[in-house]
């Protein structure tokens, strides 16, 4: 299967600003034409191969970061998931404009993405007016947000993690040196503690007493991690203090989610430094029980940590990882490049992560393609919570990662796949703004479209449309 092509139009333009160059000075300085470059620039060809190799000879251009930042199109896929809606169907905006907006304005791509977020809060609740304007944006949804506009990846709090984590010892074997750097370092007592202690916390922390109480139903990795989470917040405090206060969050409370969020994203770097994790990820191919082994991690600590790996000059797989619980709620969303599913809606039905709980432990495997042609090789499987108040619920969720298919070939999981033809399922955003036509597991109408029902005539999908 061919490369995605990398549109770098806005990067060549302001790197082209930035020596002071007109589009005819550079042009000739690459060996191009003035009007190939002004194409370039616009969008409306892709970066070629050889004029990225002469830009890093005559530029002394990184093109590790030059060219993956072009690939991480956060940005493009939100407004090519928002144009996909039926509703503008009929316009058939190129992914090269889409390019251009997220590339060249940002801003405007993001009063689109509210808009359109304030579009399908009216869809859903039709009956209730116009929506709250200060519920358009919750602070978990601005928080998620401001985490993938970093690419979930935070080179500060990597930096003083592998420094700590250098100091604690073996990361499998790290939990009683947390301890132990927490009473010495800061005073505080770390202590196991039945679960009614708690009442419905996992883990508090007793400003007064300086005392860390962990719940007895804590599995040892999620200790070390509740441990590893205190002394990122006590270890770390100017530093995560200065990152909130940079992010600019709106509230009290979206600053003190990403206060929390920032403090998980440093006790798994402590937990798996950045470094060493890396090199047995790449060593093992990605097998996920083995870094569990290795690291004394949990399967979705680790899926989470697989989506941090890109460090400019050591950069993993990028992989994206979702966390769903059997009515398919959505709990979590990661990703480190592209990802396939809806930020305004649920995932696909026949992505096999949702049948993952038709098998607990076991490891699923799949090739999906998104409507607009891209593929993606993805994981699933089951993993029990954290903690389980009540043993007449089910304590699973399901666990989802995956990459471009392209890395596929670096996975232990691909083997046995036919990387060169490979079995591809189709799959699509939310069924409301889904375009395929003949889904056999279409749970709703596209938004925009005209049914095209009839009495005579049941179809598999109670709800096929006209197609334009």
């Amino acid at each position: 299967m061919a490369e995605r092509k990398l549109y770098l139009g806005g990067r060549v333009r302001r790197l082209r600003r930035e020596l002071g160059l007109n589009q005819s000075a550079m042009a000739v300085e690459i060996g191009i034409s003035p009007s190939y470059l002004n194409h370039l620039e616009r969008n409306q060809r892709p970066v070629t191969a050889q004029v990225l190799l002469r830009l890093a000879e005559l530029y002394d251009v990184d093109l590790r970061t030059f060219a993956a930042e072009g690939s991480e199109v956060t940005g493009v896929d939100q407004l090519a998931e928002i144009f996909a809606d039926p509703l503008f169907a009929d316009l058939g905006i190129p992914r090269y404009e889409l390019v251009e907006v997220a590339d060249s304005a940002p801003a405007v791509a993001d009063a689109i993405a509210r808009l359109y977020a304030a579009l399908v809060e009216r869809r859903q609740h039709p009956e209730g007016g116009a929506p709250d304007e200060s519920a358009l944006v919750t602070p978990e949804a601005w928080v998620r947000d401001y985490i993938q506009a970093q690419r979930n990846f935070f080179p500060y709090l990597e930096e003083a993690a592998e420094t700590l984590a250098g100091a604690l010892g073996e990361p499998a074997l790290v939990f009683e040196p947390l301890r132990r750097r927490l009473k010495d370092g800061f005073g505080i007592d770390t202590r196991v503690v039945p679960p009614e202690v708690l009442d419905f916390a996992s883990q508090a922390y007793d400003l007064h007493r300086k005392r860390l109480m962990l719940s007895a139903l804590l599995r040892p990795e999620s200790r070390t991690f509740g441990a590893a989470y205190q002394l990122a917040l006590v270890e770390f405090g100017p530093l995560l203090k200065r990152m909130v206060e940079t992010a600019g969050a709106p509230d009290i409370p979206t600053r003190r989610l990403l206060h929390m969020s920032l403090a998980n994203y440093a006790a798994a770097a402590i937990m798996m430094p950045y470094d060493r994790f890396l090199a047995s990820a790449e060593k093992h191919r990605y097998d996920v029980d083995r870094l569990c082994a290795e690291f004394g991690a949990s399967v979705e600590q680790v899926s989470h940590r697989l989506t941090t790996l890109a460090r400019s000059n050591a950069r993993g797989v990028p992989f994206f990882m979702l966390r769903v619980d059997a009515a398919g709620n959505i709990s979590k969303r990661f990703a480190g490049e592209s990802f396939p599913f809806s930020r305004f809606g649920g995932t696909c039905p026949r992505w096999n992560l949702h049948a993952a709980f038709q098998t607990p432990g076991r490891v699923a495997t799949q090739i999906v393609e998104t409507p607009d042609g891209q593929r993606f090789f993805t994981i699933a499987r089951t993993v029990d919570r954290a903690v389980r108040l009540d043993p007449r619920e089910s304590s699973q969720l399901a666990i989802g990662i995956g990459c471009d298919v392209r890395h596929a070939a670096r996975i232990v999981y691909a083997d046995g796949h036919d990387l060169a033809k490979p079995l591809v399922t189709p799959i699509g955003p939310a069924c409301s703004i889904c375009p395929r036509i003949r889904c056999p597991q279409r749970a709703a109408a596209p938004a925009g479209r005209t049914l095209a029902v009839s009495e005579s005539q049941k179809t598999i999908s109670p709800y096929p449309f006209i197609a334009s």
